[in-house]
């Protein structure tokens, strides 16, 4: 989105309502909901405010919540620097909870930030028909806001089972605390929310790039659906969106995600989260997050070609696990793309050759400030949905044209999967190297029901060969590693302080 639309300033900004009575008397010296949405140009400006939280979110905590956090990824050990519980935790599939709730700090953060996208668009949507402006800017405005709120609750219930639902600005402490909303109570709101927001938002070709559109939506509700496992509703939105949103896959699976400063919300992004480089703070560092330590400055600018090149020492994360790596079949053009090899001459590990997430590594100016975009859905995601939700229906043959496409980027043959059965768990295994990184994997092992299984060989394989899994001599998983096996992780701790219903 363009700089000058973001105002992420409203982050400050208390936009309170005020009772309808005569006696209610609105403080000019103050800003509040009820003095500021009076033009489409403040409504504009709230939109840009509820994506602002996707950057956090996506940079900081998301793929620790949803990548690292599954047999995908796990964490370079460096002894030197010490633990750092509340990620390392999600590792190693460890959370400490007890009686619902957790005081991980990566799971309060990842709740707070969707409900900063929930009270910002709660304030748009509660206000936005009451003012009068161009009817295509308005409709356009307020899908981007459904579909803000719908993506958050989204996230929400598949990371914690019940939330609160809240669909109108909070006024109070009192109600903020809402009881809490079993799933399929917020799978409805999430299901009208991005129904309405298909309707009113435009496609690709003629929305501004990067912000959410119809197809994006349209995306969204199919992936609600087959979480639902409600593959009939699934199907012709998938078919919709080929046949009528102009997408594509790139010719080159490399080039499905974006450099810092260039391809950027190309022909196979469905939606992305937008990231500038520069001195304007919209710029990540998710890069440097994911990259294996301790690391020279000689070792380091090859990937980042940087002209300040730092180095760093870390404990690193998002690691690709070998679990992955023998994942990939023979000739699968995706694995050189995705995974890179560095030799880290100071490490501690016996074995100085690691892995790294190489879609992320894209060169650019300044040590620890990027711009490259997170796919959050891509066209060769719609293809896996379209095959999932027509094989599970028996339409096991039609099923293939759509995960053979996928794979014939990928430089491989035509599946072999021709019963139902098979081709379940081979569209399981393509979405797993296809989507990897991406933030898929944690919610493909929970809405399958796969955790339990797929995690406990996990486990074993970790504990049973460290030196594997990136540890130096001497050093083994905690004890407590991988004895949190739940679907769902426990509400934030210092939220249920504020409210009894956790």
């Amino acid at each position: 989105m363009k700089i000058k639309y973001v105002a992420t300033w409203l982050l400050a900004i208390a936009l309170t309502g005020c009772k309808d009575d005569f006696l209610t008397v609105i403080p000019e010296t103050q800003l509040s909901s009820a003095i500021f949405f009076k033009t489409e140009a403040d409504f504009a400006q709230a939109v840009n405010a509820a994506y602002a939280p996707l950057r956090p979110m996506f940079n900081d905590r998301a793929w620790k919540l949803q990548e690292l956090h599954s047999d995908n990824a796990y964490y370079a050990r460096n002894i030197l620097y010490g633990a750092v519980d509340a990620t390392e935790n999600l590792a190693d599939f460890a959370v400490p909870t007890a009686n619902g709730v957790t005081a991980n700090d990566n799971v309060l953060q990842q709740y707070r930030l969707n409900y900063q996208i929930i009270a910002r668009t709660n304030q748009i949507l509660t206000t936005i028909d009451g003012v009068d402006f161009a009817e295509a800017s308005k409709n356009n405005l307020k899908g981007q806001a459904l579909f803000l709120r719908a993506f958050a609750y989204f996230d929400l219930i598949r990371l914690f089972g019940k939330v609160p639902l809240h669909l109108k600005p909070v006024q109070n402490r009192e109600e903020a605390a809402l009881p809490l909303s079993t799933a399929d109570v917020v799978y409805a709101q999430i299901e009208k929310d991005a129904k309405e927001a298909a309707t009113l938002l435009p496609n690709k070709a003629k929305q501004e790039p990067g912000r959410a559109t119809s197809g994006a939506a349209k995306t969204l509700l199919a992936n609600l659906y087959i979480t639902q496992k409600k593959w009939p509703q699934a199907e012709p939105l998938m078919k919709d969106v080929i046949a009528n949103d102009g997408y594509q896959l790139m010719p080159d699976y490399n080039d499905a995600f974006s450099n810092t400063a260039s391809n950027k919300n190309n022909q196979e992004s469905v939606f992305e989260v937008q990231y500038m480089e520069g001195a304007a703070g919209f710029n990540g560092n998710f890069m440097y997050q994911f990259i294996p330590s301790p690391v020279t400055i000689d070792e380091l600018k090859p990937l980042t070609g940087t002209s300040n090149t730092q180095p760093t020492s870390q404990e690193s994360n998002n690691i690709p696990t070998p679990n992955l790596i023998r994942a990939y079949e023979t000739g699968d053009k995706r694995k050189d793309a995705t995974i890179g090899y560095i030799t880290l001459s100071t490490s501690l590990r016996a074995d100085k050759r690691f892995p790294y997430i190489k879609k992320y590594a894209r060169t650019h100016s300044l040590h620890g400030n990027t711009g490259q975009n997170w796919p959050v859905y891509r066209y060769a995601e719609v293809l896996l949905f379209l095959a999932e939700s027509l094989n599970e229906q028996g339409k096991t043959g039609e099923a293939a044209t759509y995960l053979n496409q996928v794979r014939a980027r990928a430089g491989l043959a035509p599946t072999t999967a021709t019963s139902q059965t098979t081709m379940r768990e081979a569209i399981f295994k393509e979405r797993r190297v296809e989507l990897a990184f991406e933030n898929k994997r944690w919610f493909d092992l929970t809405r399958t029901g796969r955790v339990k299984e797929i995690i406990t060989a996990y486990g074993a394989e970790v504990k049973a060969n460290p030196a594997a899994y990136y540890y130096p001599a001497g050093a083994v998983p905690p004890p407590n590693a991988f004895t949190v096996l739940d679907d769902y992780y426990g509400l934030p701790a210092v939220e249920a302080a504020l409210t009894p219903h956790f």
